[in-house]
């Protein structure tokens, strides 16, 4: 009798993911709020939009900035660790021995089968290496292109979202009405995308959509109040 093949899913672009929800979010609720406030103080939603746009181009730059930053802090850290790592096992090589063997131990390796694992671990420095940097310090290689591929990843994020508020100010003259359209507009995209984010990351889609609707609008509410408040 044939049997199905058993096939695993796995997520392995949460850096990804992380991202597109850091670009997206702010995107949606930064020049949604400053467009709303904006509302309330002008009465030509040419006004708003230029705003809009400036703060959409400015806030992309600078998310995008700070991703490739965060990014190239992470390499440089490993980077770090690993050289630091390499000094000790070439300077205390039995005391690094021990440590593979106690971390063995954690996943119920002993006697001889502990044995054998160390000295094929420690006999040869790259995998050596790797092992303390992976099972000791819990730290994985970075992707070398990860840098600027978080940069763009986050501003075109931002840059997406940040257009869904201020697009019906683009195409309506009203400023009620394209206030209105907004806020559905921005709550839509939230729900939206809060199910697209749980799909790919494994969680129940309608809980992940009212998360983010959730946390999105009381973002955004919050930045709106204070923009009216000192407006």
């Amino acid at each position: 009798m044939p049997t199905t093949p058993h096939v695993e899913k796995h997520f392995t672009s949460s850096e990804s993911v992380r991202d597109v929800v850091i670009g997206m979010a702010d995107g949606l609720t930064v020049p949604f709020a400053l467009a709303a406030g904006l509302s309330a103080a002008v009465s030509n939603t040419d006004v708003i939009v230029t705003a809009g746009l400036a703060e959409i181009v400015a806030g992309a730059i600078a998310m995008g900035l700070g991703g490739y930053l965060a990014a190239r802090t992470d390499a440089e850290h490993y980077a770090s660790e690993e050289t630091r790592e390499g000094r000790e096992i070439d300077a205390l090589r039995e005391r690094e021995e021990h440590e593979v063997g106690e971390i063995l131990a954690r996943y119920g390796l002993g006697g001889d089968a502990l044995r054998v694992a160390v000295a094929a671990i420690t006999a040869e420095r790259r995998t050596w290496v790797d092992f303390m940097m992976r099972f000791e310090l819990g730290l994985e290689r970075p992707d070398p292109r990860r840098a600027p591929v978080s940069a763009a990843t986050i501003a075109v994020s931002y840059l997406v979202g940040g257009l869904i508020p201020l697009a019906p100010y683009i195409f309506t003259r009203s400023i009620g009405e394209a206030l209105r359209i907004s806020i559905l507009t921005t709550g839509v995209a939230l729900l939206l995308f809060g199910a697209v984010k749980g799909h790919f990351t494994g969680l129940n889609r309608m809980r992940s959509a009212l998360q983010t609707f959730v946390v999105g609008g009381l973002a955004a509410g919050a930045a709106y109040l204070l923009a009216g408040l000192f407006g």
